[in-house]
């Protein structure tokens, strides 16, 4: 499916990143999907190994498998984030994309994405926190930041500060286009969850039980799973989506890319050269 790099509104801004998920549904579906494979092991075997009996010590043990299972979500969360990256802008720029090209293209990029996700997530919470504006035009500037350090292959702090570049005079569409998704997000993993913790809810009067049985606690890592396996890259295929759309307004990426294409139509390149 050939695209045509123009300026869009945010309708079409929209219209293009669900169209992208459409067409390759088991592409985007897959990025996330078997990374997150391993933290619902993890999380599985946490739980089928948690002891029935209340006590100090195994409370204190499933705090700790909790945290790691956090860190290990945040982990698995860059990497399927930066390899969707590279889907996005291969799918954009009319180069084949599949899953195993674009894992195996972002293996420099993991840890300086995983740093930039927690340096911006921890500031934009704290942000959101203390007053909820600045927070949420935190967000907004450091939106792009991650398609920046893939695809340009830049610094953490260089990614932030292009980002903010690349954002100013669209943090309104930007910031409907993110709540959009959000409520998408949000919507699907109610979708799924609430009828289990309903169902759980009865189960657990009706027997008189304390605790939710291991077997309602697996269904819900379970609808967890294929929440983020279905609508997990939906908002950095927004994003990337953004990232090119700015580059087109801002520095006519779109004739650069042009006559890119025509100078040297055989030679491939590397996710930071299409970014470029």
């Amino acid at each position: 499916m050939a695209t045509v790099l123009r300026p869009l509104s945010t309708g079409e801004l929209l219209d293009r990143t669900f169209s992208l998920y459409r067409s390759h549904f088991g592409l985007f579906v897959g990025i996330f999907a078997l990374p997150y494979l391993v933290v619902l092991a993890f999380q599985l075997v946490g739980l089928v190994f948690q002891s029935p009996i209340p006590s100090v010590s195994t409370t204190l043990v499933t705090i700790a498998w909790a945290m790691v299972a956090l860190v290990l979500t945040f982990i698995v969360y860059a990497v399927s984030q930066a390899a969707t990256v590279v889907a996005v802008s291969n799918l954009l720029l009319d180069r084949p994309a599949n899953i195993s090209d674009s894992f195996s293209r972002v293996k420099g990029e993991v840890v300086g994405v995983l740093l930039l996700s927690l340096l911006t997530t921890v500031a934009a919470w704290f942000g959101l926190f203390m007053i909820i504006v600045p927070g949420v035009i935190l967000w907004i500037m450091w939106s792009l930041a991650v398609p920046v350090k893939v695809l340009e292959n830049k610094g953490i702090f260089d990614s932030m500060s292009r980002s903010m570049e690349l954002t100013k005079g669209s943090w309104g569409r930007i910031f409907v286009i993110g709540l959009l998704i959000v409520a998408l997000r949000l919507g699907i993993s109610a979708l799924l969850q609430w009828p289990i913790l309903i169902a759980a809810g009865f189960s657990m009067r009706g027997s008189g039980a304390r605790q939710m049985e291991v077997g309602w606690q697996i269904a819900l890592q379970l609808s967890g799973f294929v929440s983020t396996s279905l609508v997990g890259a939906l908002a950095t295929i927004a994003f990337s989506v953004v990232y090119y759309d700015q580059r087109v307004r801002k520095e006519a990426f779109d004739l650069q890319f042009m006559m890119t294409t025509l100078d040297a139509p055989a030679v491939p390149s590397s996710p930071a050269q299409a970014g470029a």
